[in-house]
């Protein structure tokens, strides 16, 4: 079958670069050919492959190369160019100028002018006979010697009667520095010294290896050469070899750099194997161990004096099934088993994840009569897998509570709408005024739980300062003091050498809220609670260990409680909304997902070390800035708010919203121009006669976003101020939560007083058109 892949069009540079890089590539036949398969061009790889040379070669039929006995695969292969595929790797025969046959290794491609029609096709061929000589030496010999050259700890290289390599393993490749194919087929000179290889490729290969029969079993010291031409000490070892085709000779090549003093036997193999932090094993075929190094020591627990002569079965945990058999089973048919995962009990009773490479150990004859095994203690990369799950699962709770939350401040921008305005429109002893506030204070607690989604999912718009952690922890102390009673003695430890974060200090403050209450529910009957704050460097070390952190000064939060702990299958939920394992009605379950979400937002991370019993610590670490500490004066709230007569336009999707913030804004005194899409609101401005001083826009509407509305709208009147309003914002107004400068933003839901104040701010302010 020939393999086949879709062409892919040539973008061609200097035609005069590219045919003196086809030129240089000697050990490669390089042809290009017409549509009809005649030689268009005709390399020198292709001159030393077939003997033709390019004059001759140049105008005949491909088929000239096809041995006569042999079925032509020219057509076929036209059939798939002209359907833009390309054949590749496709071992054939090809016949040379002297009538030889030779095997080739050959990719055809389509060649395409700039209109993408084919109008010919490129052959690369490289002469693969030596290679398949050595692959029939190979076959030959594999079943008796495979196993015992694959493990052999030196390199191993067979040489025939000719000098060429025709075997090695693949300690030699690493060695030596070349691929098996780059060797096989190559004089052994370009490896060891001309003078020594001679010696071995005499008249009579016979005669050179009796003549070298009193050294062998005797290391012979010379050097070696690399691939890149440096040379190293080796000691080799020689022994003929009867082959299918002649004598062969067999060279054991050690390199002796750094193991001149060592031993030729199994002491060699034993330092390595002691010297790995893996545990190294070798086992009978029936699983009883036979060694046991540090390595297997140290993950396990066990000296090698306690484990040897015990079956391997004795790590498996009680509670789980054996798979010890079922992997021998598999060795005994001389199959490896690579990273196999599973659970093994340690000394002292902890389990562990391993990862096991097990090998069967032969004998000459091919027998399986041990197994070796590999283990690496994968515990910590499993819990890192566990954790980066965990932000997975959370990340898409977010989009869903984000998504969630949007649709619901809008309900209840109409439902605080309407109950603010009846409110202002009623006496205080108005019969029907205390099921209107009930009704208020419902959507407030509900507009609440929207922001606390918003929290959690990370599209609340922040107001970050640069700000001392210290000043917001002291700040808020009295009031956690109060929030956990009298039986729980809170300490608060604050370094006097802090450095500034950049965050929002209201979000801050809601952590440390969040984390208290929830500390102090932990603990019933009275404990302990301590805030500390602390500065720290985070390094790659802790980074790979904590994968959603990152290196740099950091502060550090640590709220430590000494109440009930967690158990590992609440700890992973901790952080999901609506979880909590608190009785019904006692807890929404969106506290530390507030905590985190906030955290996230604000560009660091949060941790939880519990333990049963004994408490739990929240550690938050924040980036830290430069900056100076910013300051910002209090503003004074009004009560009443009335309207100038400016005029203002507003564009709300959501007919209900539009409706009550156009009744909100005209009963303080404003001219409302209101616009249910873009579209309308351009048309509303462009037939305006008079000034428009606000536009107050939703952020996300079909069509055209509020930014892009704003911007074009502002272009043609410059003096028209912007207002933007949203359940959540998306990245044309915000970039990483954060508001872009000068931009100002009210979040829904709010009432028609948070309205009008917000309005009147505006409309006293210079406030900059986005870009």
């Amino acid at each position: 079958m020939l393999a086949r892949a879709k062409g892919q069009p040539t973008g061609l540079g200097s035609e005069a670069s590219y045919r003196l890089l086809v030129e240089s590539l000697k050990d490669y036949a390089i042809i290009m050919l017409d549509p009809a398969g005649n030689v268009a061009s005709w390399n020198a790889g292709a001159e030393r492959l077939y003997g033709y040379s390019a004059k001759e070669a140049i105008g005949k039929a491909a088929s000239m190369l096809v041995p006569l006995d042999r079925p032509d695969e020219t057509s076929e292969m036209l059939e798939c160019l002209k359907r833009g595929e390309t054949v590749e790797h496709f071992e054939t025969v090809r016949v040379r100028k002297d009538g030889k046959e030779i095997e080739l290794e050959v990719t055809v491609s389509p060649i395409r002018d700039a209109l993408e029609r084919i109008v010919g096709s490129s052959t690369i061929g490289r002469d693969i006979s030596a290679r398949k000589a050595g692959e029939k030496h190979t076959v030959q010999m594999e079943a008796r010697y495979r196993g015992l050259l694959e493990a052999a700890p030196d390199a191993m290289v067979v040489v025939n009667q000719d000098g060429e390599i025709v075997l090695l393993n693949v300690q030699a490749e690493k060695q030596f520095g070349y691929h098996r194919d780059e060797l096989i087929g190559q004089k052994v000179k370009n490896i060891i010294p001309e003078g020594f290889a001679e010696r071995l490729v005499a008249d009579s290969l016979r005669t050179a290896a009796e003549a070298l029969a009193q050294q062998i079993g005797t290391g012979i010291e010379l050097y070696g050469r690399r691939k890149d031409g440096s040379k190293f000490p080796i000691e080799i070892m020689l022994s003929p070899l009867d082959g299918v085709d002649g004598i062969l000779v067999t060279a054991a090549v050690r390199d002796i750099t750094k193991r001149k003093r060592r031993e030729y036997d199994v002491s060699c193999l034993a330092a390595v194997v002691e010297s790995s932090h893996d545990a190294i094993i070798s086992l009978t075929s029936e699983g009883i161990v036979l060694t046991w190094n540090q390595g297997a020591e140290r993950i396990f627990g066990y000296s090698a004096k306690e484990a040897t002569g015990r079956s391997i079965l004795f790590l498996s945990p009680p509670d789980r099934p054996v798979k010890g058999p079922s992997l021998l089973e598999r060795l005994e048919h001389a199959e490896s088993v690579e990273n196999f995962e599973t659970i093994r009990v340690k000394k002292d009773g902890t389990k562990i994840h391993v990862a096991l490479t097990l090998s069967p150990i032969k004998n000459p004859e091919g027998q399986v009569v041990g197994v070796s095994s590999i283990a690496r203690d994968v515990t910590e990369s499993k819990k890192l897998e566990e954790m980066f799950r965990q932000t997975q699962k959370m990340e898409a709770v977010g989009q869903l509570a984000g998504g969630v939350a949007h649709d619901f401040n809008n309900l209840l921008g109409v439902i605080l709408g309407y109950t603010g305005l009846m409110l202002d429109r009623l006496e205080l002893d108005h019969p029907e005024r205390k099921s209107i506030e009930q009704i208020q204070k419902a959507g407030d607690r509900a507009a609440l739980l929207t922001r606390q989604l918003l929290a959690f999912s990370r599209k609340q718009v922040l107001q970050p300062k640069v700000l001392d952690l210290n000043t917001v922890v002291a700040g808020t102390e009295k009031l956690l003091q109060r929030l956990i009673g009298e039986n729980i003695d809170l300490q608060v430890v604050l370094s006097p050498e802090l450095g500034r974060v950049e965050a929002d200090s209201g979000q801050l403050e809601q952590i440390l809220m969040n984390l208290i209450v929830n500390a102090r529910d932990a603990m019933p009957a009275g404990g302990k609670i301590t805030i500390e704050t602390s500065q720290v460097e985070i390094d790659e070390e802790y980074v790979a260990q904590h994968p959603a952190t990152q290196t740099g000064p950091h502060v550090r939060l640590s709220v430590t409680d000494t109440g009930c702990g967690m158990d590992a299958k609440t700890k992973a939920r901790i952080f999901e909304p609506f979880f909590t394992t608190k009785e019904f009605g006692k807890g929404t379950g969106l506290g530390l997902s507030i905590v985190y979400g906030i955290v996230k937002q604000s560009g660091g991370s949060v941790w939880v070390y519990t333990e049963p019993g004994i408490g739990t610590t929240f550690k938050i670490y924040l980036p830290c800035v430069r900056s100076l500490v910013e300051t910002s004066s209090p503003i004074e709230s009004v009560e009443k708010i009335a309207g100038g007569g400016q005029t203002i336009l507003v564009v709300e999707d959501e007919a209900a919203l539009l409706q009550v913030t156009q009744q909100s804004l005209e009963e303080v005194g404003y001219v409302i121009l209101a616009a249910q899409n873009p579209a309308e609101a351009i048309h509303i401005s462009e037939s305006h006669l008079g000034p428009i001083h606000l536009i107050l826009t939703d952020v996300i509407m079909p069509g055209m976003s509020g930014a892009e509305l704003a911007t074009y709208l502002s272009a043609r009147r410059p003096e028209m101020k912007v207002l933007y309003v949203s359940g959540y914002t998306d990245h044309t107004i915000v970039r990483h939560g954060v508001l872009e400068p000068g931009l100002v933003f009210l979040q829904k839901p709010f009432s028609p007083r948070a309205l009008a104040r917000k309005v009147s701010e505006v409309l006293t302010i210079a406030i900059p058109v986005p870009e």
